[in-house]
């Protein structure tokens, strides 16, 4: 087996290993976290520093264990990370997005707690959001309603666009589809699998007139975030971003759930599980808590004004 990595917290606190007090008389209890993160990731750490800080009760090396697998988007190594979970048959997992599937058809008894994931009984993952009934539940990504709110704020700092590509989660493309016409968008899908796809999409949808980007959850899109945030702006293509990081990180405009909070109430789930209750009798949750970030210094470049009444809303604005 080859060497697990095990979490460093942002703000200095460390999860260390734990082999030399295996002898102590409580039990320690494993759980595993895997992410499609890269491990150098700030939101990656972030998410799992938010997630550690709320698992209260538990502290590392008394009575939890905590191993952490990065696949940085790559599928292949994802599948590697889920073998090795399942072969060291922790209690719980706490899985992100993509390494869910594989994990649930590696594993019908291993429980999950999964975050980031758009549809889960479309993809199998759940019977139901209320009544899950397998070894699996966790919290939803988005709430397909959002695809409308990105194309009104797109439309609201950008109302010359007429022409959306959609960076996709396949069922988010859907529903940005279905209400492309009210918005009076043509849309059309672009895919991430690597580097060179994304530029040549993105620059041949900029070279269209009115041309708009929106780029909804997935691996690939926060493997390559600052690749589409660049060829945007090298295009100058508004976008809108599912994730305020793409706006501290230079992109236009943002709109999505508090992923981060997502993980503290992961942690609320993992305890629950650790104490005996079944993933099968825990609802899936829709996300409670929504972010609208800004970036007036990207709008500027791009030549736009944001109206008073998008700046309002906003939650974040940087300047």
């Amino acid at each position: 087996m080859r060497r697990r990595e095990f979490i460093t917290l942002v703000g200095g606190i460390a999860v260390s290993p734990l082999s030399a007090r295996a002898q102590q008389s409580e039990q320690i209890r494993r759980v595993g976290v895997l992410l499609t993160f890269a491990e150098d990731d700030s939101e990656g750490q972030a998410a799992i520093a938010a997630f550690l800080q709320r698992m209260l009760g538990w502290t590392n090396g008394r009575n939890l264990r905590i191993d952490t697998l990065w696949s940085a988007g790559n599928d292949d190594k994802m599948r590697k990370n889920v073998a090795e979970f399942v072969a060291l048959v922790p209690d719980v997992v706490l899985a992100m997005g993509s390494s869910v599937g594989p994990l649930l058809q590696a594993s019908s008894a291993v429980p999950v707690v999964f975050v980031s994931i758009s549809d889960p009984v479309g993809a199998g993952y759940v019977n139901s959001l209320a009544r899950p009934g397998g070894n699996a539940t966790g919290f939803l990504s988005f709430e397909y309603g959002i695809s409308g709110k990105w194309l009104e704020l797109l439309k609201q700092i950008a109302p010359t666009v007429t022409r959306v590509g959609v960076i996709r989660d396949p069922r988010l493309f859907g529903a940005v589809q279905s209400v492309a016409a009210s918005f009076g968008v043509e849309t059309s899908a672009i895919n991430v699998r690597d580097a060179s796809e994304i530029e040549r999409a993105i620059t041949a949808l900029a070279a269209t007139s009115s041309g708009g980007l929106i780029v909804t959850a997935s691996a690939s899109a926060q493997v390559y975030r600052n690749l589409i945030i660049a060829t945007a702006a090298r295009h100058k293509l508004p976008a809108i971003y599912f994730n305020g990081r793409f706006v501290a990180d230079g992109g236009l405009i943002s709109y999505g759930p508090d992923f981060i909070d997502q993980y503290r109430s992961a942690a609320e789930s993992v305890d629950r599980i650790l104490k005996g209750e079944k993933p099968a009798d825990l609802p899936v949750q829709a996300p409670t808590k929504y972010n609208l970030a800004i970036n007036l210094k990207t709008a500027k470049a791009l030549g736009l004004s944001v109206p008073q009444s998008v700046l309002g809303r906003a939650d974040e604005v940087i300047e």
